[in-house]
């Protein structure tokens, strides 16, 4: 056993100052990536913050429009809520994508965000991994890498971000909440995860004390549709091998805005910034011309796509993915 502190954070102020100046420090909520974490001695963090108890569970409906979710509200009442599932579907069909049952009922939205870029090297203590220690090593490199991504690695990490739910914000243009010894602040979640880089150890932007108190999603224009699309091994309990969030509008037959990330692919949720760019403003009317700009798209996105020896099918599969999910939301545009 591996002692360390516990701590009742007594409300949002008191967990931040109970994670300030120590060395390894975590928040506590759902516990479903950190204990297991801590169980197979890839974390050890000094001091537990438990912010279970904090009064941040609430979904609210905002005047604009858009939705503030609570960093405690569980993935499952989140999937469920109704306001969701009614503006949001691309949100409650990732969430439902994630994990099993058992875990969204426990798992947060803040944990599930916070949750480790990892790979089975990770988590096996006899490999080195530049993530769990850095600077012995990647394993991955020249091992089994079916699982791992394809866009924005580098010679120290090539792990893909397991979240399924932070895809779908990614294509929502989410803004995520944070408290910390500086006070509050707003970030873009498309800017909370990092990419890989020399220091693959840090998944995100964030300091250890810093608190995910909130998300915020902006409204959707009437008439905006959204979906998301997972491949995955098996149908329960599996990542993405490439997943799909997708956000479209088409108003007289033309593609007046476009969001898409990508799952499965990447260090973080990568959003799709070149698909959109050839999408934003193409002619959608239902012809056989649609299949051609969709594919186009996509191909601009993964034109940087550098695939490992054991995962050069990925780069098919998601450009057949977007494909695929973009010709279903025009359909049902229509």
């Amino acid at each position: 056993m591996i002692p360390f502190d516990y701590r009742l954070a007594p409300d949002v102020d008191g967990a931040v100052a109970a994670a300030t100046g120590w060395g390894g420090v975590a928040f506590l909520a759902g516990g479903t990536n950190l204990v297991d974490h801590m169980k197979l001695g890839v974390a050890a963090p000094e001091v537990l913050v438990d912010i279970s108890r904090l009064p941040l569970d609430a979904v609210e409906e905002l005047p604009d429009g858009g939705l503030r979710i609570g960093a405690t509200v569980r993935n499952s009442d989140l999937a469920a809520h109704p306001a969701v599932r009614r503006d949001y579907p691309v949100l409650a069909r990732a969430l439902l994508s994630g994990a099993s049952g058992q875990v969204r009922n426990l798992a947060t939205t803040g944990g599930n965000l916070l949750q480790r870029t990892r790979c089975a090297y990770f988590q096996d203590l006899s490999t080195p991994c530049n993530k769990r220690e850095p600077g012995t090593g990647c394993s991955a490199i020249g091992g089994y890498t079916r699982q791992h991504a394809i866009l924005g690695a580098s010679a120290h990490c090539v792990a893909t971000h397991p979240s399924d739910m932070a895809v779908a914000m990614a294509a929502l243009d989410a803004q995520v909440t944070v408290l910390g010894t500086s006070g509050r602040r707003v970030i873009p979640l498309v800017e909370l995860h990092r990419l890989p880089g020399d220091e693959p150890h840090r998944d995100t932007v964030l300091s250890p004390s810093d608190l995910i108190t909130a998300v915020e999603l902006p409204p959707l224009p009437e008439g905006t549709r959204s979906l998301y699309r997972k491949v995955r091994d098996r149908a329960s309990y599996a990542f993405a091998l490439v997943s799909v969030a997708a956000v479209l509008r088409v108003e007289d037959g033309v593609v007046r805005d476009v969001r898409i990330a990508l799952g499965g692919v990447a260090h973080k949720p990568w959003r799709a910034r070149r698909a959109e760019d050839v999408l934003r403003g193409s002619p959608v009317d239902g012809s056989p011309a649609d299949e051609e700009v969709f594919r186009r798209a996509a191909e601009a996105e993964l034109a940087g796509a550098a695939p490992l020896a054991g995962n050069g099918f990925k780069v098919p599969l998601a450009r057949n993915t977007v494909v695929s999910a973009l010709r279903g939301l025009s359909r049902e545009e229509r």
